[in-house]
């Protein structure tokens, strides 16, 4: 199967994409993938990265207001998919894949337009500009929330398959997760980290919280700062604490995030898309503090799908505070019965085969 992958701008596009192909190329031995994405984006260095071939397309994203920007958006969507029609002809892709961002928008409405089926893949649970464009053309939109489902009304099919990100953790070894962290097998983990970069407002709890920790004697905390926050957010925490606790581990990035999520026992954290699907995957209790400062403030409504399951418990970012934040993870800690029901009700929204219930959508597609 020769597949085109499209997606961009964060992670939490370019992941989903990723997993589909690596998932396409365990099903299908001899698969060839085709990347195409933003010059500038993190895609341009993450996909040469995985060794799958990548083709730049240049474009930038419409103004929420009347802008002269939308004129040249609109050129710069033209000449967009004039080149990915250019790229999708040499290629000869059985099937073109999108997992939103700008980028998305010129490929796969190029693909639609040369009859080539395609696959839209909505993460959050507040659909994004570009899919709901794209939703008229495509063959398929995929969701991996339920509650997304109504959004795309004018779809040719919708599909519930959960987020492919969380076929990678399942497969995932706890036991190296506590050999990374340099703890003992089975110890009680609390993972907090603001994403691949940071987050100041969970630094920043963090920091008043660290005094507090003691009262858990039983908890290793570890703190996944970000990088560009790491040495700032160490000088805070020696000054709250001269004497750091022995259980707590500070880290500027973790570079074994799937095994040490397996070893987990409870995370707290932001609440994009492909976080929730992994944390899901495996069954594991969460606190979540949406970030404010995302479009249509789509990780608000992704942390309550899972907090009106029970399976989380949400602090909006404005009410936060260290306090607060050590009661909820001590309550859940230190009460089996509620953490074994947060558990399940994490359980019961994950879709480990998520990957797979794509690629059999695709396989479906190409037969038509």
């Amino acid at each position: 199967m020769r597949i085109v992958l499209s997606g961009g701008g964060t992670g939490g596009h370019i992941y989903p994409a990723l997993a589909i192909g690596k998932q396409a190329m365990e099903e299908e031995p001899g698969s060839s993938l085709l990347y195409i994405g933003s010059p500038n984006g993190l895609e341009s260095r993450i996909v040469p990265a995985q060794g799958i071939a990548f083709e730049p397309v240049e474009i930038t994203g419409f103004k929420r207001k009347l802008s002269y920007d939308n004129v040249r958006t609109v050129l710069r969507f033209l000449r967009g998919v004039r080149r990915s029609k250019a790229l999708l002809r040499k290629f000869r892709p059985d099937v073109v894949v999108g997992t939103g961002g700008y980028v998305c928008g010129p490929v796969l409405y190029a693909a639609a337009k040369l009859g080539i089926p395609t696959l839209i893949h909505e993460q959050n649970a507040i659909a994004g500009l570009t899919n709901q464009f794209l939703s008229r053309y495509a063959d398929t939109v995929a969701v991996s929330f339920e509650d997304a489902l109504p959004q795309f009304k004018r779809s040719r099919s919708t599909i519930y398959t959960g987020n492919p990100c969380a076929t990678n953790v399942v497969r995932a070894d706890k036991k190296q997760g506590f050999a990374h962290l340099g703890v003992p097998a089975g110890s009680r983990i609390v993972l907090l980290v603001g994403g691949s970069r940071g987050a100041k407002a969970i630094n920043d709890v963090m920091v008043d919280m660290v005094p507090l920790l003691g009262r858990l004697p039983d908890v290793h905390f570890v703190f996944v700062t970000g990088e560009s926050y790491y040495e700032r957010t160490m000088e805070r925490i020696k000054a709250a604490a001269p004497r750091l606790p022995s259980k707590l581990i500070v880290l500027p990035y973790l570079h074994r995030m799937p095994e040490v999520l397996a070893a987990s026992q409870l995370v707290v954290g932001r609440s994009g898309a492909s976080s929730l699907a992994e944390i899901t995957a495996l069954g594991i209790p969460s606190i979540l503090i949406p970030s404010p400062n995302v479009t249509n403030n789509h990780q608000e409504a992704n942390a309550r799908s899972l907090a009106d399951a029970g399976a989380a418990e949400m602090i909006i970012e404005r009410e936060l505070n260290g306090a607060a934040l050590f009661e909820r993870i001590g309550r859940i800690m230190m009460n089996r019965d509620v953490h074994k029901q947060m558990g399940e009700a994490a359980r019961g929204l994950g879709m480990p085969d998520s990957a797979a219930l794509i690629v059999g959508e695709l396989k479906r597609l190409t037969r038509k």
